[in-house]
């Protein structure tokens, strides 16, 4: 895949449009992986200059904070800032929640402001523009779609339209879940608990949510956060589900309609 690395870039005293982040789980989860693909890969049929930091890119720390080791999240959030402002990057995207939240709202008391938009906001904003065209009769169209939000998009960052409006732009059937927008269910990964055991319950919470998203009828679980991909379709499994339902990230769903 054609993805330029910041370093190239700057050798050449060249500046990206946006530098993509593409964060620990779309690095290095397979299944993530795929997220990031989908999205390079409209960035590429868009022609956004970007570009990534590649070996340069140290996790952000969300979940070393989240879990209590501030030393460790200190650590990394000035060595990510150290490398941001060496490069002089002005504009981030990300296609994780965690990783977007904690650049927003955290890094910029350690000395780290930059302008960061999570993928669902900046692909509303190129559907807007008419960068992004669908394809006629596109791949889902008239199929029904139920939206997971994301806690760190969602209640920690108050951004519930964008992803709704990519997907409507699929011509699709939106459902919404019985807990959905400010009274979203977490996916159960969030806040470090992704490294845990959860506390003793009758039931796990992604298959709670699970349940609440096979209760729509929909065919396809639309995300825009790789924890909750894993999640919702670890859910899926539980349930004996897996070839019923699809957990798709909004940028594979637009990466697949898009002419």
């Amino acid at each position: 895949m054609n993805v330029p690395f910041m370093s190239e870039l700057f050798a050449r005293q060249e500046n990206p449009d946006i530098l993509f982040w593409v964060g620990c789980a779309g690095s290095f989860d397979q299944r993530a992986q795929k997220i990031t693909k989908a999205f390079v890969s409209i960035l590429n049929k868009v022609q956004i200059k970007f570009a990534i930091l590649g070996k340069e890119e140290a996790c952000t720390g969300d979940p070393a904070r989240r879990a209590g080791n501030e030393f460790l999240f200190q650590m990394m959030a000035y060595q990510n800032i150290q490398t941001l402002n060496h490069y002089g990057i002005k504009k981030i995207v990300t296609a994780c929640p965690h990783c977007f939240n904690i650049i927003k709202n955290e890094y910029p008391a350690l000395g780290g402001s930059y302008e960061i938009i999570h993928h669902s906001v900046f692909l509303q904003q190129l559907i807007d523009e008419g960068k992004i065209r669908m394809k006629e009769g596109g791949s889902f169209k008239g199929k029904k779609i139920t939206y997971h939000d994301s806690c760190y998009l969602g209640r920690a960052n108050n951004i519930y339209e964008a992803p709704r409006k990519v997907l409507e732009a699929l011509d699709a059937e939106l459902v919404e879940m019985k807990h959905c927008r400010s009274r979203g269910m977490c996916c159960g990964a969030g806040g470090a608990q992704m490294w845990k055991e959860e506390e003793k319950g009758s039931i796990r919470i992604n298959q709670k949510r699970t349940l609440e998203a096979i209760e729509t009828g929909a065919g396809i679980v639309a995300a825009a956060c790789p924890y909750c991909n894993t999640m919702l379709m670890d859910g899926l499994k539980s349930q004996e589900k897996e070839g019923e339902m699809d957990v798709l990230d909004i940028a594979e769903l637009v990466n697949a309609s898009m002419e």
